[in-house]
């Protein structure tokens, strides 16, 4: 679910106060990303849509959360061939995996502590 040693780096790079903050800021961001898909794929508005999944692919993949990151590419191709119909179930994937994604964040923040 989330490629450690990408937050290892980051750690090694910068240190565990500026990991965490990257951690509760996307953990604050993604919530608002997963609206916007389901906003604008409401609206069939495929520009935003692709926008929304560009953001969540590229933040989830700072972070090591590869999986999602995938997942969101796949959202973006989709909305960049504004390819928008049946996608729901697809988007609702993304967030459930969020939720997992989440819990393994909050976890490995507390486990670096200082």
């Amino acid at each position: 679910m989330i490629n450690t040693e990408v937050l290892d780096a980051l750690q090694d790079t910068t240190d565990s106060d500026f990991v965490a903050e990257l951690i509760d800021t996307y953990l604050d961001d993604c919530p608002a990303l997963l609206d916007s898909l389901r906003q604008a794929l409401a609206d069939g508005d495929a520009e935003a849509f692709r926008r929304a999944a560009h953001s969540l692919k590229s933040n989830s993949a700072t972070l090591g959360a590869e999986a999602l990151a995938d997942t969101a590419r796949a959202l973006e191709m989709k909305g960049k061939a504004h390819e928008l119909g049946k996608i729901g179930a697809e988007v609702e994937a993304a967030a459930v995996e969020f939720d997992g994604v989440r819990e393994v964040l909050e976890a490995y923040k507390h486990a670096h502590k200082r």
